[in-house]
């Protein structure tokens, strides 16, 4: 119950501020998300780092081999990599990958100076740096510490607060005060991810429907995709998971693919696969220094609007993430489950990105569409559509990726609602779904908060700042659960050794 009042107040404070006072509040966000990026940037940063190294250091380490679990994997090898491509994509990735690149072929790190061949050539390697190897070791990390909490150390209940609990020697008790401030920041971090992911969404689908149909693109277009989107999103919610959720993803995900093989194939294919392996070694390359760009002589403002705001933007879904790393990795080993997650997450988003983006780039330079230019003057929804336009059958292909949004959308909502849901449902028997009615009642406040951002029509910097705020104290609780799955990993092996000891002392004695 306290969540649920918590998520009410939380909701309607925020609504009504965004909607009286709509100047005040996107200079009050910008300021915030200034401070909070440089303040805490640079330890963001070292954190994710950390997490390549931890994660490649237990792969290839003794601890590799321990078995999540003693029941055999759920899945075959090849469901259970899908399920890792696709856990990075969602209806938000559909824009970033046709326009990411060209904010950072417009203010591009590493101190490139702007506009040049060379910012053109890093503007994808960043892409693939920002959605590549470090945001999937942070939740390969929070997830074997997760899995390892519930299938070796047998853990009471599969949930972020739980984990938490385990390692704290229960001076977080789960439902206790500790427990419920771990809830609590859950869904704050998740109502931040989703500002972003729902606004840029419905603005990118708004766009398209104004310049397919003619008409404005109004706060009432708008609010007319939003509304009856959460309507598909509430019966989703209210039929189940097994019976819409997982129908919805299915298509979502595959649908993505197939747009993306699509675009490979009738676009500038020699030119895509080219531009994707020049990135690729364009990352691997200056990996470290992308990693630990902070600029101090120069203001730093790539990193912490870019670099610092997507670790945080990863770290805000970490908790209903290592669950379903959990759930998913019962019987696999450690080192399984990292090369699976990592690798399969990296190459799922770099054949996604490399092919949108690739074939942005190419109708960029070749004076077809000027993305650049639009996403300066008219915003990135508008250069969204205008790419779309501008490929065979345009208009029909405009439509199928709209829609393929709104499908990422539903079953994003759907998921996210049901596991708040499930949070705020005290004493919930595992396995069992939440109340149906408690769930759509969150599928509709899920909403709220991005409908005001819309009305406002809020720029980039505000819909970041929500999900900054929220995010930074996973960072603290990831390390947590590294330490505490060290610890344990640390405790159970000398158990074990000892054990083994003994027992052979015993046999040499008995001989």
């Amino acid at each position: 119950m306290a969540l649920v009042v918590g998520g009410i107040l939380l909701v309607t404070v925020i609504a009504v501020t965004l909607l009286l006072w709509p100047d005040q509040s996107q200079a009050a966000a910008n300021v915030l998300f200034s401070h909070a990026t440089k303040l805490f940037g640079s330890l963001v940063q070292c954190a994710g780092v950390a997490s390549v190294l931890m994660a490649c250091y237990l792969a290839v380490s003794r601890y590799g081999n321990i078995r999540l679990g003693t029941a055999a994997p759920k899945y075959s090898t090849a469901s259970w990599l899908f399920m890792f491509i696709t856990a990075g994509l969602g209806s938000a990735t559909m824009y970033w990958a046709f326009i990411e690149w060209a904010y950072y072929y417009q203010t591009p790190g590493l101190n490139i100076a702007p506009k040049t061949r060379e910012a053109l050539d890093m503007s994808v390697a960043y892409e693939f740096f920002h959605w590549g190897p470090i945001p999937w070791a942070m939740y390969v990390l929070s997830g074997v510490s997760m899995a390892y909490y519930f299938y070796v150390r047998k853990g009471q209940r599969l949930s972020f607060s739980g984990n938490i609990s385990a390692i704290s020697h229960d001076k977080m008790q789960v439902d206790g005060f500790g427990g419920r401030i771990i809830d609590l920041l859950f869904l704050f971090s998740t109502f931040g991810g989703l500002i972003l992911t729902i606004t840029l969404t419905v603005a990118t689908v708004s766009a398209g429907i104004s310049q397919l149909a003619g008409i404005s693109n109004s706060f009432i277009l708008k609010a007319a995709i939003l509304v009856p989107s959460t309507l598909l999103f509430g019966v989703s919610s209210y039929i189940g998971i097994d019976h819409g959720l997982q129908k919805l993803a299915k298509a979502a995900v595959l649908s993505s693919f197939a747009f993306a093989f699509v675009v490979l194939v009738i676009g500038p294919t020699q030119f895509i696969v080219d531009n994707s392996v020049n990135a690729i070694g364009l990352e691997a390359q200056n990996f470290f220094h992308m990693a630990m760009f902070t600029d101090p002589n120069g203001g730093g403002s790539f990193s912490s609007d870019w670099t610092v705001f997507y670790w945080l933007y990863w770290l805000s879904y970490l908790p209903g993430v290592s669950v379903f790393i959990a759930r998913v990795s019962e019987g696999r080993t450690i080192r399984e489950t990292i090369l699976g997650l990592v690798l399969g997450g990296c190459v799922g988003i770099f054949f996604f990105f490399g092919c949108l983006s690739g074939y942005a780039i190419f109708q960029t330079t070749h004076g077809v569409v000027n993305a650049t230019a639009l996403l300066t003057d008219k915003g990135g929804d508008y250069a969204v559509a205008q790419l779309l336009q501008a490929l065979p059958a345009g208009s029909i292909f405009s439509v199928v990726y709209f829609l393929i949004m709104l499908l990422f959308l539903a079953s994003h909502l759907d998921a996210t609602g049901f596991t708040i849901a499930a949070v705020s449902t005290k004493n919930l028997p595992a396995g069992n779904d939440p109340a149906r009615g408690l769930r759509l009642f969150w599928v509709v406040m899920l909403t709220a908060i991005p409908m005001a951002m819309l009305a406002i029509n809020a720029n980039l910097n505000t819909l970041k700042t929500g999900l900054v705020l929220t995010a930074i104290p996973f960072t603290a609780l990831l390390l947590l659960q590294v330490y505490g799955l060290l610890k344990w990993l640390v405790e159970d092996h000398a158990k074990q050794e000892s054990s083994e000891t003994n027992s052979a002392r015993n046999t040499a004695a008995a001989e």
